[in-house]
């Protein structure tokens, strides 16, 4: 048999790493989302596309990155499709690297003859990268990333990249230059921490590469080694990415208190004294011929050249562009930005637990924000101190939030250890804690279980569906499709509602990809245990390493499997080595190389290919406009010149991305509530932005400064009502006697408001010439308008609500967007009414008849059946994601809400025009009709439409009883123990259609629904 030499193998592995790279590449470019996604991915690829600055900590050389690939976009609608290419095409690199790690292990662990190899052995080793590339190219988390403009496939990229060097360094450690690696590697590094701090976590793997490379194996070595790995690592996080800039903030407040000088001047001079030293360290090490002093030197420059990508965020924030979360333009607030300080803190190792209450508070670093130019002290980060008796070693049960304590309990089958309290009054109460078995139990079930493991299995076993759960059987749970591992965890999935069936998520890979990976795992293990142990510390470092670093707490906002692709990219590693492991059962059922490396490669091969073909539906993202299109109609159905309350990430940044880079409406003024509690967001507030006028309010920047009126309190002095003009300028005084004593600091007064009540006066002659009303509006305008406060605190957001109504005097439309929560309203929607996806507050009376506000059916008309997009939400081919159907359920309640208030006013045709124009755009067949669609067959009862109420409601009554009998039929006491509020939400459907069928139809299928429902409730009474 012919040998090929070490040269010849290394075109086969270009060449075949290339086809794999092409693979990859055209799959992700097929199915790439066309327009910006929701979450983050609408905020990123609008900054990077302008180079604005996002939410802390940035991502500034991503954003950089963004902003060459988006220079050559033709039309603004080409930004994201590009912005996501690059995505696509970070993404094929990670896999193209992924494949020449696997083959350069695989080539270990195959016994060449000398440096020759025979074709059997290169077809493993190949077949080895290429089943373990594609299994990671098409797992759910990464193919997840790869079609977006997130920042975690270029993430994945970069710790592909130095995975590679390193072993590439490893090959070439004896050869003169070989050092050249490992300053690839240390700048590669620091650039990463301009795109996100995870490619550190390769630290230690690759460490103990060096090791095992350079030295004789020990125990105390590998110990050493581990402990100088995890220090680099706490350097470059705590010494150079935070440390320098804390030495800056001391130098620049020298330079620029004490010196006189400019803003930044510290800063500069910092920066070139540290490029000076370290240019002088290089030449020095050099010309002694320290070689390794002169490699640290060169390391720690190159990635302070890396880590200067963040000098783009300071500029650009300097230039005060429309989008400049919290303005990090010096030094103190680039610091608040790095350390993500608005996201709040957590313990770690030792710390409170939830029921701790705080007895003292401790004076830390003070902080400081420009101000005339200087620097003035603004407040200092105080920490709460708690009774020791509530702390405890590794806190994992910290929150304090009712919702999480609720389910700390759950988790942990929570019992508690009791901790009696004493008051000075002599009384006395009893507090529960967990106990440190409890709180480890909470750890390995929640933290690790279902936030690590869960994630894991989806990868490589299987996914029940798209839905977030927090636990439930019925929600996003692994599977595997065999029913004896699944069933008796989660029920008998056969029989599972159509909802969840159905779903696209659901996909089974009958545990393959996981046995391949365990193959690879026990291989290595037992031919290659330094390479072992380099894959494993990768693998621990990615996965459980940042679950302990995290400690989650319960109900987090969305799936937060991408934090652990690095993991899974480790257990990547072992799926292609599994492909040898399979290769040597077979060489021993039957002593033939050549058949049994066929057999093997094609046997290991389905690996892949099925988890393609079962993942490809609920990846393939092209065609969705849904984002982007819910960005268009909330901005296009405000009136000129409108200011629009908004509260979350998916209601702000797809239309930040409509208005930054397709230049929609960018008159409105979108203001998110929960950033004008910053004086930064403020401050940006009273600027003008493209066609949009600063915000109308009075309040100055010394009366919302940092650490002024952060919180004011509502105290309920005055009992009638007081007039809002006098309320605003009471609560802004800077007088004493407006003032009282902080209950959390005896020489502190604050300000406070002296009654929930309150009123503003109007002027309808006034506002009949500055509003356009439908007709029969005009003549509800009221000449008082009369409200209570539904806050005991109010918070900046609540302070420039109030400023905003008493000084606008309704010459610009003040719009909340539908999904922001009530409790930001501060009683103002007794005065709302419905134009569309906005509420809009007007000085006339709100009915309530059918949810928040009453119904403008003209203006509502206009846009949702004008104006609005709705595209491809028809189509059955079209991917729609969980977030996705929860934004299309919020348009079919807004068209039921026109609907019924049309019929209110007598206009049954209009009414039913709207609600099969609905029902065409967004089908049942597409999307199942759920709670919030009752209204819409509520509206054809109303309309006298029995057919389709009829037809509608029996399909609503279908899906309810068959998730209804599957709950109460057919889990058990366990399974039932979590099932969140599924069954009380169907019985409500049931509940509610019978009422409807009873109250409009009152025959045979009232009669029906009636006696269904009944026997439901005597079940579960019984």
């Amino acid at each position: 048999m012919k040998n090929y030499s070490y040269s010849q193998y290394k075109k086969f592995n270009q060449w075949v790493g290339w086809f794999t790279f092409a693979i990859a590449t055209l799959v992700y470019l097929l199915t790439i989302e066309p327009t910006a996604s929701f979450w983050d991915c609408s905020e990123f690829i609008a900054s990077g596309n302008k180079l604005e600055v996002g939410h802390p900590p940035g991502a500034p050389f991503f954003m950089l990155m963004v902003r060459f690939f988006t220079m050559f976009a033709p039309t603004p609608q080409w930004v994201p499709i590009l912005a996501n290419s690059l995505s696509a095409l970070v993404s094929s690199l990670t896999i193209l690297f992924l494949f020449w790690s696997i083959t350069y292990m695989a080539r270990r662990l195959v016994k060449a003859n000398g440096n020759e190899y025979t074709k059997t052995q290169i077809i493993l080793i190949l077949s080895s990268g290429f089943v373990g590339a594609l299994a990671y190219a098409f797992s759910d988390t990464f193919w997840f990333s790869a079609v977006e403009g997130e920042v975690y496939a270029t993430s994945s990229l970069f710790t592909a990249l130095v995975f590679w060097a390193i072993l590439k360094w490893e090959e070439q450690a004896d050869e003169p230059h070989a050092t050249r690696w490992i300053i690839l590697i240390a700048y590669l590094m620091g650039i990463s921490i301009g795109i996100h701090l995870l490619n550190l976590l390769a630290i230690p793997a690759i460490a103990l590469v060096y090791y095992f490379r350079k030295y004789k194996y020990s125990f105390k070595g590998l110990i050493n080694t581990l402990l100088v790995s995890a220090l680099l690592l706490l350097i470059i996080m705590y010494g150079i990415i935070q440390g320098f800039v804390v030495v800056a903030s001391k130098v620049e407040l020298l330079f620029v208190n004490s010196f006189g000088l400019p803003i930044t001047s510290g800063l500069i001079f910092l920066f070139i004294s540290v490029l000076i030293l370290l240019a002088y360290g290089i030449y020095k090490t050099h010309r002694q011929g320290r070689v390794v002093l002169n490699t640290i030197f060169v390391g720690f420059t190159v990635i302070m050249i890396g880590y200067s990508s963040y000098a783009a965020i300071i500029i650009r924030s300097s230039a005060n562009p429309p989008m400049d979360q919290n303005s990090p333009d010096n030094v103190f607030s680039l610091l608040y930005y790095l350390n993500r300080e608005q996201y709040g803190d957590r313990p770690l190792l030792y710390g409170q637990v939830f029921s701790a209450q705080p007895i003292a508070r401790t004076q830390g670093e003070p902080t400081y924000a420009p101000k005339n130019g200087k620097y003035v002290f603004v407040r200092t980060k105080d920490k709460y101190e708690f009774d020791p008796k509530f702390e405890m070693l590794f806190p994992r049960m910290w929150s304090g939030e009712q919702n999480h304590i609720n389910a700390y309990k759950k988790w942990s089958n929570f019992e508690g250890k009791p901790i009696r309290l004493h008051s000075p009054d002599g009384k006395s109460e009893t507090l529960y804690i967990p106990t440190f078995g409890e709180n480890l139990l909470f750890f390995i079930r929640y933290q690790l279980g279902f936030m690590y493991f869960r994630y894991f299995m989806w990868n490589f076993a299987g996914r029940q569906n798209d839905l977030q759960g927090h636990g439930e059987v019925t929600k996003g749970n692994w599977i595997s499709g065999i029913p004896f591992i699944d069933n008796p965890r989660l029920g008998p999935q056969e029989k599972l509602p159509e909802i969840y069936r159905k779903n696209k998520g659901h996909n089974r890979y009958y545990l393959l990809p996981l046995l391949l990976g365990l193959a690879g795992f026990a291989f290595q293990l037992r031919k290659h245990k330094h390479d072992f142990w380099v894959t494993t510390m990768l693998f621990v470092m990615t996965g459980i390493a940042i679950v302990v670093y995290l400690n989650q707490t319960p109900y987090q906002p969305r799936e937060r499997d991408y934090a652990y692709a690095g993991s899974f990219y480790a257990f990547a590693i072992w799926i292609g080595l599994g492909v040898l492991a399979v290769y040597e059962v077979f060489k021993k059922i039957k002593d033939n190389p050549v058949t049994a490396m066929a057999n093997a490669s094609l046997c290991t091969l389905a690996v892949p290919v099925l988890m393609a073909s079962e993942n490809w539906d609920d990846h393939d993202r092209s065609g969705s406009y849904l984002p982007v299109d819910f960005g268009y109609n909330m901005l296009i159905g405000c009136k000129p010149n409108a200011v629009l309350f908004t509260y979350g990430d998916n209601d702000t940044f797809p239309l930040w991305y409509a208005q930054e880079v397709e230049g929609i409406r960018t008159d409105v003024r979108v203001a998110n509530l929960s950033y004008l509690r910053g004086e930064w967001y403020i401050q940006q507030m009273q600027r003008k932005a493209y066609q949009s006028d600063p915000l109308p309010i009075r309040m100055t920047y010394d009366q919302y400064f940092t650490g002024t009126r952060d919180a004011i309190f509502v105290i309920d002095r005055i009992k009638e009502p007081l007039n809002l003009d006098r309320v605003v300028d009471f609560f802004l005084s800077d007088r004493p006697d407006n003032q009282i004593q902080s209950p959390y600091n005896p020489n502190e007064r604050i300000n406070y408001i002296p009654s929930k009540q309150l009123y503003l006066v109007t002027n309808k002659d006034e506002i009949k010439n500055l509003v356009d009303f439908p007709d029969g509006y005009a003549n509800q305008i009221v000449d008082t308008m009369f409200w209570s406060l539904n806050k005991q605190v109010v918070l900046k957001d609540g302070q420039v609500i109030l400023d905003l109504i008493a000084t606008n005097r309704w010459k610009r439309p003040i719009y909340y967007a539908t999904t922001v929560s009530s409790e930001t309203y501060l009683g103002l929607d007794k005065y709302f009414h419905l134009e569309g996806m906005m509420y809009r507050v007007l000085p006339i009376p709100a009915s309530r008849q059918w949810g928040t506000g009453s119904v403008n059916t003209r203006d509502m008309w206009v846009n949702l059946m004008e104006k609005y997009r709705f595209r491809n939400l028809n189509d059955p081919a079209v991917y729609l994601d969980e977030n996705k159907v929860r934004i299309i359920s919020n348009y079919r309640n807004l068209f039921a809400r026109l609907a019924n208030a049309l019929i209110d006013e007598g206009k049954r045709d209009s009414a039913l025009t709207v609600l099969n124009r609905c029902m065409e755009l967004i089908p049942p067949q597409t999307i199942q009709l759920n709670y919030f669609a009752l209204s819409m067959v509520e509206g054809y009862y109303r309309a006298g439409d029995m057919q389709n109420a009829l037809k509608y409601s029996q399909l609503m009554v279908n899906h309810a009883s068959e998730a209804i009998s599957y709950m109460i039929y057919s889990l058990n006491d366990y399974q039932k123990n979590w099932l969140g509020n599924e069954l009380q939400l169907n019985l409500a459907i049931l509940y509610e259609l019978t009422r409807m069928a009873n109250q409009y139809e009152n025959g045979e299928y009232a009669k029906k629904l009636t006696e269904k429902f009944n026997s439901y409730v005597s079940v579960l009474e019984g």
